[in-house]
């Protein structure tokens, strides 16, 4: 119990010191509404590109599967006659 007192402590300690050491002078970086924008629509883009290409990957080996499940029924099933 102990512990987690000085844990919380520590950590809002460590979080003021970082905030009194940074300097208030240094301006954020500014990116455009148009800049971000891209990167939002090129990331839709390419989590569909991997979707789709997983998707496609998949189907042709779970494809690939059942049809080889179904030639050794098939000759199973011509063994046995």
């Amino acid at each position: 119990m102990a512990y987690k007192k000085f844990f919380i402590f520590a950590l809002i300690f460590l979080c003021d010191l970082a905030v009194g050491l940074a300097d208030s002078t240094v301006s954020c970086y500014r990116i455009e509404p148009g800049t971000i924008a891209g990167i939002i629509c090129a990331d839709v883009i390419l989590t569909l590109m991997i979707v789709i290409v997983t998707y496609r990957c998949a189907s042709f080996r779970r494809q690939k599967i059942d049809n080889a499940n179904k030639v050794y029924m098939n000759v199973r099933a011509n063994c046995k006659s």
